[in-house]
């Protein structure tokens, strides 16, 4: 049962800690998160319990739990099947409020062990405690280093605040943080979340949120989204109180992408609601750990107020590596030229170019270096920030290089990015430079990469206005008449309408005089197809371009020969781009919008984007902007192309029609017909869930 509640005081600041499973061999977790507590200054009381001692490492040592004073946090570090009646003791007789349990064997082992912390968590439930755990390495705070793992990374109330489903994770991606010089505001590693897990870490950071105090970058390495809406929720709040938060999610299930009848539903799956989740949220979403530090590195940097980069370098290859991967990622290294440009040239080596990327030569001196980020930051204003490139090859110390780095970050108002990538040649500088406060980046390609996805993340949607039906009765009918599974023709054309979303004009027939009156209605020429098969142009149940009655009564004939046929429906022949929207219902996480190319082009290219409903009109313009085919949507080589705002209102649409209709587990519109004037779905089918 998870904690709704923010995580209790005891835990996060507390002024006795008991360790149960104390050991004076610091190569055991109740040996070494004694060591860790005290020699990282824990303020506190520490309380050691061990069968076997009277003393562990100069602590006092009760062999009884029963014999312990009160204590505000109890670190449990003994085999699962004692834990159980030392939590009940500690919570009922002991008034500890706050458990960190480092024991395997729960309900990541078996049936028995899942039962075993269902019952550790009620008992600490019933008291109004918080666990975290079991099966962790514990938490790290300002307060003190509950961890049974090194490295104990430099704290700093400004530093990254980082929450893992993973502790042996948690401990890698430090090391990396530490490489390049992040420091952390507090680390919480959930293992089984029997309690609380990462959704509800980010709940009390939020809610305990101080813009004065608290770090503004929050990072997540999450192995399963218990409560999507939770995540989004307080994801969304921290970042509108300006923090930046990135994320790992690892594990892509497979679960969503079953055998589906729909497009939508066999092409949507989870990974891309956790995509669509963290695009709404505002998250930056990563890969691996050395993408995630490399993201919290540059947030650690002022924010960029433009795209515009000058790349300083003493070694040409990194810098042109580095142009490749931010041109490809948005980002602009505009050329810089004219008088000041022609000054500075003359203050550098000959065979220097100042063109941009800056290259000022292995023979460079720290004095050029300073004279170039003066230039970029005073007199060249269309730069935005500089990305420094600075190694060696080994011949002589560059602490003095490092020194104008140190000195220039904190003068200058654009953001200096430092790329020093000789972590051997010049370990000891690197060292030094960090140990000074600052960050550091080590691969080009890396950080480019990652620029470009914090630049490229969408700012969160907060609130977004849903349009409801003039008649809901109508709805209302639609759906307690219908079965579980596909609405019929008419039913979903009714739901449509009722969205507003422009539906092409249909008939229903199942005789010869039946489509002899639609076409006097609609006129030549006209599409038909199957009523009944599902995929209709894997069975040929597609006939276009009907012009004239024969061509309608041999293509009616034929078409009742396709097995599974109950009727046909005869359409008017629209052009257009064919075009597809979609949703599938995707457990906790809500509404999966998708849209793209349509027709066959859907299974061929797979060129689409989603989001989650609700969804405003800017969220549609911008996927429908990110569509790799979004340049034959604006018309191309004389190709007349759509217009893109209506496209964006029909999304809308389908969106607030599954927001107010939660039943619809899926619907396709695929094809719809754009052109200029207008956007038609000339195929539609809906699938409902009830209950």
């Amino acid at each position: 049962m998870k904690n709704t509640g923010m995580l209790h005081e005891k835990l996060i600041n507390p002024k006795s800690i008991a360790v149960i499973g104390a050991s004076n061999t610091i190569q055991t977790p109740g040996g070494k998160v004694l060591h860790n507590l005290i020699t990282h200054n824990f303020k506190g009381n520490l309380i050691a319990v061990n069968p076997k001692e009277t003393e562990v490492q100069g602590i006092k040592c009760y062999q009884h739990i029963q014999d312990i004073p009160e204590v505000d946090l109890a670190i449990i570090a003994i085999a699962a099947k004692y834990t159980l009646e030392t939590v009940k003791i500690l919570a009922h007789q002991k008034n500890t409020k706050g458990f960190i349990i480092f024991s395997a064997g729960f309900s990541e082992k078996d049936k028995e062990g899942n039962q075993l912390e269902k019952q550790i968590t009620n008992e600490i439930n019933a008291v109004g405690g918080t666990l975290l755990g079991p099966n962790n390495i514990g938490l790290i705070n300002q307060n003190y280093a509950g961890v049974f793992t090194t490295p104990i990374p430099k704290l700093d109330s400004k530093g990254v605040d980082f929450i893992s489903g993973s502790g042996a994770t948690a401990v890698f991606i430090m090391e990396a943080a530490m490489a390049m010089g992040l420091t952390f505001s507090s680390v919480y590693s959930v293992g089984n979340s029997a309690q609380i897990g990462v959704e509800e870490v980010l709940e009390h950071l939020d809610e305990t949120f101080n813009q004065d105090t608290c770090s503004k970058v929050k990072l997540l390495y999450i192995e399963s989204i218990a409560n999507p809406q939770k995540l989004l929720k307080h994801a969304q709040s921290l970042i509108q109180k300006g923090c930046k938060i990135a994320a790992i999610k690892a594990g892509s299930s497979t679960e969503g992408s079953r055998a589906a009848s729909s497009h939508t539903g066999a092409m949507a799956n989870s990974d891309m609601a956790v995509d669509a989740l963290f695009k709404k949220a505002g998250i930056v979403r990563c890969f691996g750990r050395n993408e995630l530090v490399t993201v919290a590195t540059i947030f650690m940097h002022s924010k960029l107020k433009g795209k515009n980069i000058a790349i300083i370098t003493h070694a040409g290859g990194p810098a042109v590596m580095l142009t490749d991967i931010l041109s490809k990622n948005g980002l602009q290294i505009p050329e810089i030229k004219g008088e000041k440009s022609e000054e500075l040239l003359q203050k550098l080596y000959l065979g220097s170019s100042i063109s941009n990327p800056i290259d000022f030569l292995a023979t460079g001196t720290a004095e050029q270096l300073e004279t170039i980020i003066d230039y970029c930051e005073h007199h060249f204003d269309d730069i935005d920030a500089m990305i420094v490139i600075f190694g060696s090859p080994g011949l002589f110390e560059v602490y003095d290089v490092y020194n104008v780095l140190h000195k220039k970050i904190r003068e200058c108002k654009k953001p200096i990015f430092s790329i020093l990538p000789s972590v051997v040649n010049v370990k000891n500088e690197i060292d030094s430079f960090i140990s000074k406060g600052n960050t550091c980046f080590n691969d080009e390609v890396l950080f480019g990469n990652a620029l470009g996805k914090v630049i490229n993340t969408p700012k969160p949607t907060i609130k977004t206005s849903i349009n409801t039906f003039q008649n809901n009765q109508l709805i209302k009918s639609i759906i307690e008449s219908a079965e579980n599974g596909y609405l019929n023709p008419k039913q979903t054309k009714k739901l449509l309408q009722e969205a507003k979303i422009p539906v092409v004009e249909e008939f229903i027939c199942t005789s010869i005089n039946d489509c002899l009156n639609a076409v006097q209605k609609t006129k030549f020429p006209v599409v038909m197809k199957v009523v009944g098969p599902i995929h209709k142009s894997d069975v040929g149940g597609i006939i276009l371009n009907i012009n004239s009655e024969k061509k309608l009564i041999k293509s009616f004939y034929k078409l009742m020969q396709v097995k599974g046929t109950k009727a046909l429906l005869i359409q008017p022949m629209k052009k257009g781009i064919e075009l597809f929207i979609g949703v599938k219902k995707e457990a906790d996480f809500g509404h999966l919008i998708l849209c793209g190319l349509g027709g066959i082009y859907i299974e061929i290219l797979k060129d689409i984007q989603s989001n989650l409903a609700p969804i405003s009109k800017e969220e549609a313009l911008h996927i429908i902007q990110n569509l790799k085919s979004f340049k034959i949507l604006q018309g191309i080589r004389n190709q007349e192309g759509i217009n893109i705002d209506l496209f964006a209102e029909i999304v809308k649409k389908v969106s607030d029609l599954v927001t107010v209709v939660p039943e619809i587990c899926e619907l396709d519109l695929n094809p719809l017909l754009g052109n200029q004037q207008e956007i038609i779905a000339v195929d539609a089918r809906i699938r409902i869930e009830k209950n």
